[in-house]
């Protein structure tokens, strides 16, 4: 198998070409008129699908949801063809960018948050493309994270670094306390994704930094409430 880090540029292309095929696919199925862009970022074939459209957000789904299910067909079909795991990144009218930037602004609250109480902080369940990019502010903010639980319902807690943490965890998302149990007792997510427990020493919550960086999702929950 080649890493990742291995294959070439045409490689990389060639996976963006047949997870476009198969999109293109998809979207001939629903009969729904959109354009894909093909690109390589930073290692990754990229796929994105764009239009001029606001029925585009039923293409995103409640918190990307449905984006996140089209990126793994996608990835599943590249691999059926190549034979090999793709890191393919799949994108909807610039969705992942926005909410990249709505991430980072959460990860720089919590970090507020700790330098000013001293607490740990943890933030709600994230699949692993979110909790890297948490991982890397925190990094760069000079403090530290780790993640804990059990996917679906694995998150960050954000910490201060203490005095004798020489060296940052090569990936601090590998890291459990107790991964045999790690979700015992943890409570559901509230309807804004945010974890709700006591038994946390801190649980940070910003509903309103998520609507403003959602409003995707937030036109998506009201069209779907009003039908």
């Amino acid at each position: 198998m080649v890493d990742d880090e291995e294959k070439t540029i045409d490689q990389l292309n060639d996976e963006a070409d047949i997870a476009a095929d198969y999109l293109e696919g998809l979207l001939d199925i629903i009969d729904y008129e959109g354009d894909i862009e093909l690109s390589v970022h930073n290692g990754h074939p990229t796929v994105e699908i764009v239009a001029d459209d606001k029925d585009i957000k039923n293409l995103i789904g409640h918190h990307g949801e449905v984006v996140n299910a089209l990126q793994l067909l996608s990835r599943l079909a590249v691999q059926e063809r190549t034979g090999e795991r793709s890191r393919l990144i799949v994108d909807v009218d610039g969705y992942l960018a926005r909410r990249r930037k709505h991430l980072e602004d959460v990860a720089l609250d919590a970090v507020d948050e700790v330098r000013e109480s001293g607490d740990p902080v943890s933030l709600r369940y994230m699949n692993s493309f979110e909790r890297k990019i948490v991982h890397d502010i925190v990094r760069a903010e000079g403090l530290k994270s780790r993640s804990h639980g059990v996917e679906p319902k694995r998150y960050v807690t954000v910490y201060l670094k203490a005095s004798n943490d020489d060296e940052d965890l090569a990936d601090p998302d590998l890291v459990d306390e107790n991964p045999a149990n790690a979700n015992e007792g943890l409570p559901d997510e509230g309807d804004d994704g945010f974890v709700k427990d006591e038994d946390f020493t801190d649980t940070f919550d910003s509903t309103e930094d998520l609507e403003d960086a959602d409003s995707y999702d937030d036109e998506y929950d009201k069209e779907s409430e009003a039908e």
